[in-house]
């Protein structure tokens, strides 16, 4: 099992919700150092100013943890709740789908993404753990269906459409080399992206809503001339 519920103690102290906050957040600073295999509950609960059985007794061991951190970061780039609040809102799919696009973008650009949110998304992407099964039931996919059904809105099909999945990807694709490339290494092969300009996270950010809307148009209009042959 990744992840076990912790047992009740005895004389749990009434502080324990910031002690429990304060070893993830430790362990998803150490987690983006060293990655999963090479931390340590020890580690963790030291720099979280916890004793080594706290991991245990809030977590059910460091499995539990990692899960739990995976799970954390993943609503940190942007809340299941936020998504469908969106999704509910008034207005049309297309506008919803771009401001979307402009939140995660702007998260995954912001200068504070050097914060281990990302860098632990990345670590897990690159090489998926046990605990990426918990992230996907938890994060992933109810969040895959709400974005699916923006977008098969948009291509005006039912969202089990292939049309659906491949613009997905396409959506998806670009949010993804962000968040597992080497920021120094891009730079490098891509120089024009640190634009001298003022704004370079605001062209970034109009860039992707302008190339995945135009290419869901497309993909719409090639639909529409299908359906009418």
């Amino acid at each position: 099992m990744i992840r076990k519920t912790p047992r009740k103690l005895p004389g749990r102290r009434e502080d324990g919700a910031s002690t429990k906050a304060q070893i993830l957040e430790a362990a998803g600073e150490i987690f983006a150092e060293k990655g999963f295999d090479r931390a340590t509950g020890k580690e963790i609960a030291g720099r979280a100013g916890s004793n080594s059985a706290a991991v245990n007794y809030y977590y059910g061991g460091i499995e539990g943890l990692y899960a739990e951190v995976l799970v954390e970061a993943h609503r940190r780039l942007l809340t299941y709740d936020r998504l469908v609040a969106l999704a509910q809102g008034p207005g049309a799919s297309i506008d919803k789908l771009k401001i979307l696009i402009g939140l995660i973008a702007g998260t995954i650009t912001a200068p504070a993404s050097s914060s281990w949110v990302l860098r632990v998304l990345s670590r897990e992407i690159l090489a998926p753990s046990q605990a990426f099964p918990v992230l996907l039931q938890q994060e992933v996919l109810p969040k895959k269906q709400v974005v699916a059904g923006l977008v098969a809105d948009i291509l005006g099909v039912p969202v089990e459409h292939p049309a659906v999945g491949r613009c997905l990807l396409n959506i998806v694709a670009p949010f993804a080399i962000l968040l597992v490339g080497n920021r120094q290494l891009l730079s490098q092969v891509l120089p024009e992206l640190q634009s001298p300009e003022p704004g370079p996270q605001t062209a970034i950010i109009a860039h992707f809503q302008r190339f995945a809307l135009a290419g869901l148009e497309a993909a719409a209009a090639e639909i529409r001339r299908e359906a009418g042959d």
